[in-house]
């Protein structure tokens, strides 16, 4: 056999064959095989008139982006007091020692604090809903104000009376803020 250098297409049928469809005594278009649909599909009709999260999502978001950011937030934190706290007889490995003890410190202090407020606020808010039947703005705020006040209970009254009004304050803001996005920067 001599090779032949025949630079034609592969997908190209050759003279005297054709190309084999495994489908064409189904007699279905090929087409509209996999045609799939762009909205979600609910297996029960109450599930496609509620268009919220359910609590475990709302569990898992909130706990997880608050424990996520404030962590971040915390390990830089950590890294700007590591160099604070530098001597000047310090060598190089101690110095990336202390970065990195600092920032691993205080990334996990500050995740773990801030990781549980955002536990309290799925709980308090998938609790509102459910009893409200409403997903709004006033059931972030009844929850961000239920959030702070829970959070600062053991701290007195008023304390908790001054936490729950800023958890309600910053919930609405927040939720507020973000239907406002979603208006005017089109999301």
């Amino acid at each position: 056999m001599s090779y032949s250098n025949n630079h034609s297409d592969p997908n190209q049928p050759k003279q005297g064959t054709r190309l084999y469809n495994p489908y064409q005594d189904l007699h279905l278009p090929s087409q509209t095989l996999y045609h799939l649909p762009t909205s979600p599909e609910y297996l029960f009709t109450e599930e496609s008139v509620h268009q919220r999260r359910s609590w475990g999502e709302n569990l898992t978001f909130y706990t997880g982006s608050a424990y996520l950011s404030s962590s971040i937030a915390g390990g830089a934190a950590g890294f700007f007091s590591a160099f604070r706290s530098f001597e000047p007889t310090d060598t190089l490995k101690l110095k990336v020692n202390r970065i990195l003890n600092s920032s691993g410190h205080s990334g996990r202090v500050w995740g773990n604090r801030v990781g549980v407020v955002g536990l309290i606020y799925a709980g308090m808010e998938s609790g509102v809903v459910a009893i409200t039947d409403r997903d709004d703005v006033w059931s972030s705020v009844a929850a961000g104000l239920g959030t702070g006040a829970v959070c600062r209970a053991a701290r007195g009254v008023r304390s908790a009376a001054v936490a729950g009004a800023l958890g309600g304050l910053a919930a609405g803001t927040v939720v507020a803020g973000k239907q406002a996005l979603k208006k005017y920067a089109m999301i």
